[in-house]
């Protein structure tokens, strides 16, 4: 378990992470979602004690990063893939990381093995693309069989199969009952991989829920209703507390009211219905709307 109390970090007059309390439990993937200069990477380097926080603490399974003996065994974490020494080969890397941390030297080629690295074990880190820098930096992470895994952006550079296998062995390690902190920018895998969503902005905890929970709250949820008597329907729907808009398909979209109530309404007036069906929003529509007013970049060229 990732347990954050108040956690702060402040560069100068800037502050990068305000204040930010949460709980990572153990057993499920927890995605930590946000826009770039989010915070994100600088709370993932405060739990691994890379950076000092400026205020509150962060512990994992009750202890300080700092604290424990051998880290390797008891957090595995993969936040920069490409720090790395060049010259080295990948099975010399991972030897150097076992032998810090009192891991014997078998571990080294099950993990490779395990990341679909044990072809290559011998050649230059240096010449790795970057998804095989990717894989190298997961298998770093393993290296110890730790409790409690932690991955900045796992899939980047990754082809179709590699992000496959990291989002099936994120889930079976949950399933093993360890503590998985996964980041990522890409909205469609975390809504297959993740069970359990942080996300911040600008510093601050904006949401501490499950990925339902997530989406639906977004207002992008609606229903989507296509009449002969959309008039007639409008004005029902209006007087009880709904709303309706067109959509993009000469129906209408409406909010306030679920699917069955719309439905009933209609078949109370006699409206003829030749689509009633409820559109959920996807997890990108729902991070987009939460975190609107919290990005630090808008682009607007093309837009209309």
């Amino acid at each position: 378990m990732i347990v954050a109390e108040g956690l702060s970090k402040r560069y100068g007059r800037t502050t990068a992470v305000d204040g930010l309390s949460f709980r990572v439990e153990a057993g499920q993937v927890t995605g930590f979602l946000g826009p770039n200069g989010a915070g994100k990477s600088t709370t993932m380097r405060m739990i691994v004690g890379l950076d000092a926080p400026s205020a509150g603490r962060v512990t994992v399974d009750g202890q300080p990063y700092a604290q424990l003996r051998f880290p390797l065994r008891h957090v595995g974490a993969l936040l920069e893939a490409k720090a790395i020494h060049p010259g080295r080969s990948a099975r010399n890397h991972l030897r150097w990381l076992a032998a810090s941390n009192g891991i014997p030297d078998r571990r080294v080629d099950e993990v490779l093995e395990m990341v679909g690295l044990a072809s290559v074990a011998r050649k230059r880190a240096g010449t790795f693309s970057l998804g095989m820098g990717q894989r190298l930096g997961i298998a770093a992470a393993l290296l110890g069989d730790p409790d409690v895994v932690i991955l900045d952006e796992p899939v980047n550079g990754l082809d179709p199969e590699g992000i496959l296998w990291v989002r099936n062995f994120l889930r079976f390690l949950a399933s093993q009952g360890k503590t998985v902190f996964v980041s990522s920018h890409l909205m469609s895998e975390m809504s297959l991989t993740a069970d359990h969503l942080i996300v911040i902005g600008r510093g601050r905890l904006l949401a501490d829920a499950s990925v339902k929970e997530v989406i639906a709250a977004s207002s992008a949820n609606h229903v989507r209703v296509v009449s002969p008597d959309a008039t007639a329907l409008q004005a029902l729907v209006e007087k009880q507390g709904g709303t309706v808009a067109p959509d993009e398909r000469d129906g209408l979209m409406v909010t306030g009211l679920e699917c069955r109530e719309v439905g009933v309404l209609a078949a109370q007036n006699g409206l003829t219905l030749y689509e009633l069906s409820p559109q959920s929003a996807s997890l990108e529509e729902a991070f987009m709307e939460m975190t609107r007013d919290t990005a630090e970049f808008h682009a607007t060229a093309g837009l209309p």
